[in-house]
């Protein structure tokens, strides 16, 4: 998210000066480190949570457009900044990998036809195939079908044009090019408070994290992108908008093969139905990650528990963010959240077997050797005020500005890094009003389509997703 912003502002205004600061040693360790994140460009071309099912049984589609046209964002900026030279070849960051779902029991093989009846009609979902065939689906991702049970009703549906993204990979990328144009990045610096002046601008105290020196430095503008800290750092500005807003820290882990003889089966990300009271984001998938030119494959997540709000953060984290105004809304996400904290129990009592038995009703011939366990990145998922349930748990991400526009920070998860450019052009738009309609062309050359609804428009859809497949060397 920051780098995205820098970037953006630095095509936009060359002249402004940036500073970067990041606590760790090299920017990207956190959520957006390959190992930390399933590294699916999210499109929903695959994830059922995006098409809920009403109590009538009808499917609303809306979300799953919505965030399949803001990923085409992010694959327009990233064609254009390869074309320009900032980024390096596609490979380096993102690959064509096929994106698929698979369910088994009549239940979910009705939802999953539904759900396919109906994105097929939708220009964003070309080319989205359905089979209940156990021949196609082995062509598909052999590993699903290999000594599968006779008899049991299963379904799948594949999108070849799916991605598999190292955002880590990518926010490196784009830091190097702000650091060689002149914009200052500075690791190993925590800012550790932020104050208004009363000329408007924002103090800003950090600490280099080598020999503890402090520093400060007055900013017009601060973007907080500090993952699960944002919430830390927006306390501490004293902003009103981030009364009554807390995050609970969800943990995951993943099993891993580098096997190669299992991963030249499977070149896929397969998501499935998430399990009764589990949260969105730890739906179970069987994913192709390559990072840094090597293919392997990930399974999970599984959640952990740590009260850091970071993988590097600290142990008093979840504490130290209770305040008077977002006690009450904390109490009651944990009231009326009991299936999540049962399914929370459950995963944490699972051992290495038990987790590659998960494994099995994807993959049923799944050894225990073959799979060790790695863990990801933390996710600090929004709990915040509600008028009706006096507050509720929020999965996905959400931009906390101050009314004057000169602080914003960013809260949430999922589905993250591959929604980056929507939400920083949201963001640019609700905190620089005066400048943003003069930098709306410039936006236009970075993202051509910006402003357009591409799936109301099927024609203007291919030749988005044409022209930027042919750049970023992906299946079209």
């Amino acid at each position: 998210m920051s780098a995205t912003l820098g970037t953006l502002l630095h095509e936009l205004q060359p002249d402004w000066k940036i500073v970067a600061y990041e606590r760790l040693s090299d920017v990207g360790q956190e959520s957006s480190n390959p190992w930390n994140n399933a590294g699916t460009g999210h499109a929903a071309l695959c994830e059922l949570n995006y098409t809920p099912q009403a109590a009538d049984g009808t499917l609303d589609p809306a979300k799953a457009i919505s965030i399949n046209e803001q990923f085409q964002q992010s694959r327009q900026l990233w064609s254009t900044l390869i074309e320009r030279g900032v980024l390096d070849g596609p490979s380096t960051f993102i690959n064509s990998t096929p994106h698929m779902t698979f369910v088994r029991g009549e239940k979910d093989v009705a939802f999953l036809k539904a759900r396919y009846e109906m994105l097929k009609q939708q220009p964003l979902f070309e080319g989205i195939e359905y089979s209940e065939d156990s021949r196609v689906i082995n062509k598909w991702a052999p590993l699903l079908m290999q000594k599968r049970r006779k008899g049991e009703p299963f379904a799948a549906t594949r999108v070849p044009s799916g991605t598999d993204v190292d955002f880590g990979a990518l926010t490196h990328q784009l830091f190097d090019h702000l650091e060689g144009s002149g914009v200052d990045v500075r690791t190993d610096h925590e800012v550790r408070s932020l104050k208004r002046q009363s000329d408007g601008t924002w103090q800003v105290k950090y600490r280099h994290t080598i020999g503890r020196t402090p520093g400060q430095v007055n900013a017009r503008f601060v973007f907080v992108g500090a993952g699960g800290w944002a919430l830390k750092l927006l306390q501490n500005s004293g902003i009103p908008e981030i009364k009554g807003y807390g995050v609970f820290p969800i943990g995951g882990q993943f099993l891993k093969t580098s096997n190669p003889a299992v991963v030249a089966q499977h070149k896929a990300k397969v998501y499935s139905q998430a399990s009764v009271g589990a949260p969105p984001m730890s739906v179970p998938h069987l994913d192709t990650r390559v990072v840094d030119g090597e293919a392997s494959l990930m399974f999970g997540p599984f959640a952990t528990f740590s009260p850091k709000f970071l993988k590097n953060g600290s142990l008093f984290d979840i504490v130290g963010q209770v305040r008077t105004h977002n006690l009450w809304p904390m109490l009651r996400v944990a009231f009326a959240n009991p299936d999540l904290i049962t399914y929370l129990v459950s995963e944490l009592v699972k051992n290495h077997g038990k987790k590659v038995d998960s494994l099995r009703t994807f993959m049923p011939t799944a050894k225990d050797d073959d799979w060790t366990l790695i863990q990801a990145g933390q996710r600090a998922q929004v709990m915040k005020k509600d008028p009706e349930k006096g507050g509720i748990l929020q999965f996905g991400t959400e931009v906390i500005a101050s009314e004057d526009g000169t602080i914003a920070g960013l809260l949430g998860a999922s589905p993250g890094a591959s929604t980056a450019v929507p939400i920083m052009l949201g963001l640019l738009a609700r905190c620089f009003p005066e400048q943003y309609a003069g930098w709306e062309p410039t936006l236009r050359e970075l993202i051509p389509t910006m402003g357009q609804k591409l799936n109301a428009d099927a024609d203007l859809a291919e030749r988005s997703m044409s022209a930027t497949a042919a750049t970023l060397a992906l299946t079209a």
